[in-house]
């Protein structure tokens, strides 16, 4: 249960542009999407994808790093791992059976016989889009878990993009379509007070100190 005494407390340590960016982000973060990087190799490309998500309103990130582990790129993801929520997964079996238990459909982002071009896609369906290796694609337990295979529409000889490319395309796309429609598609009420309460944590340095010095101040330690 979130303090609202106390949040609105930590909010007065924030300048009000900054309070009401909060608020604003907020407004259209959703957890109807959410995104899964399979072992991607290069660093750049999960810290873009992980930029798209936040400049997309996608509040959850899930990065299986069964083989390949590395930390994020700050500079490429610009600071977006500080608003976004990263979930790793060391098996890609357990973040599929983890996702799956959480109400969502597995989109492979890959060609495929059955495909979905992207303009097909039904967004009222809550969807987690996976995106794989650079050379290898999706592994073959996303590919025989997959509730939809999802597709780009291409006219060029190029037949394919790369992945943060690829996520920032349909992310885009379907987060557009998403907010045209009346799903309830917004974070709750209190996810919202969780995030605003986790941001501030986040952006004051001192945030312990003034914690501890509320709680003494007003006889509740």
């Amino acid at each position: 249960m979130i303090d609202l005494k106390l949040l609105e407390h930590l909010e007065g340590f924030l300048t009000d542009s900054r309070r009401k960016k909060f608020h604003h982000v907020l407004s259209g973060r959703t957890k109807h999407f959410t995104v899964a990087t399979e072992d991607v190799y290069q660093l750049h490309n999960t810290s873009a994808v992980i930029r798209s998500c936040d400049v997309f309103g996608i509040q959850e990130v899930h990065i299986v790093e069964e083989i390949n582990s590395k930390r994020i790129d700050r500079e490429i993801a610009m600071g977006a791992q500080k608003w976004v929520d990263l979930k790793r997964h060391h098996h890609v079996k357990d973040a599929i059976k983890t996702l799956k238990q959480e109400g969502y459909q597995i989109v492979a982002t890959t060609p495929h016989t059955n495909d979905c071009q992207l303009h097909e896609f039904d967004v009222t369906k809550k969807s987690c889009f996976f995106f794989g290796r650079e050379t290898e694609g999706l592994s073959q337990d996303v590919l025989d878990s997959a509730d939809v295979f999802l597709k780009i529409p291409m006219a060029g000889f190029t037949e394919s993009l790369n992945i943060s490319v690829s996520a920032a395309i349909i992310l885009q796309h379907v987060t557009t379509k998403l907010k045209q429609t009346h799903l309830d598609w917004q974070l709750s009420e209190n996810e919202k007070l969780e995030k605003r309460l986790d941001w501030i944590k986040k952006t004051i340095k001192s945030y312990d100190k003034i914690v501890a010095r509320y709680y003494e101040e007003n006889n509740l330690t």
